[in-house]
């Protein structure tokens, strides 16, 4: 994995969590067990942290990244797609942020809610437990999410994990 301290700044990754190689993470950045965070995938905590909850997917193409005073917060048990661009945000447990959306500075999205895919929830945007944010910008719909709608997605992505620890391997 490519992992960088930044003067005193040093990445903690937890030992159960997978960081697939091709995947950058520099700096103020904490990622739980049982996460996993996918090809060019960047995390980059130089201007503020950013903290990746348990059992938390960062797919291919993610740039997290923080400003100062503002950590980006992703929780437990969450999936954030492809190309997916987290900035000074909080992305409370069990959501699911579809591949290209965007979440900007002080946006909360709470326990349950999913993010759709190329949404954008700008400055400030709350979005509420088992809500929908859909569209540019964002349009919220209530209450349009069932409990546990990431959890096959969430297993997966630790599976998968394991997977890639014990199997991947460079060939040229």
């Amino acid at each position: 994995m490519t992992v960088y301290a930044l003067g005193e700044l040093v990445p903690a990754v937890h030992p159960d969590a997978y960081v697939h190689p091709d995947a950058v993470v520099i700096g103020n950045v904490e990622i739980g067990a049982g996460s996993t965070i996918w090809p060019s995938a960047v995390l980059r905590g130089d201007n503020g942290p950013i903290v990746v909850g348990e059992r938390t997917s960062i797919q291919d193409g993610s740039v997290l990244h923080a400003t100062a005073g503002l950590v980006t917060y992703v929780g437990n048990r969450c999936v954030v797609g492809h190309i997916v661009h987290l900035e000074g945000c909080t992305i409370e447990d069990d959501c699911l942020v579809g591949n290209g959306a965007i979440v900007q500075h002080r946006a909360v999205i709470r326990s349950g809610a999913l993010v759709g895919a190329n949404a954008f929830v700008g400055n400030g945007v709350e979005v509420p437990s088992y809500a929908m944010a859909l569209g540019v910008p964002a349009k919220i719909r209530p209450d349009a999410v069932k409990p546990g709608h990431v959890d096959d997605a969430v297993r997966h992505y630790v599976e998968n994990g394991r997977r890639f620890r014990q199997e991947l391997r460079r060939i040229d």
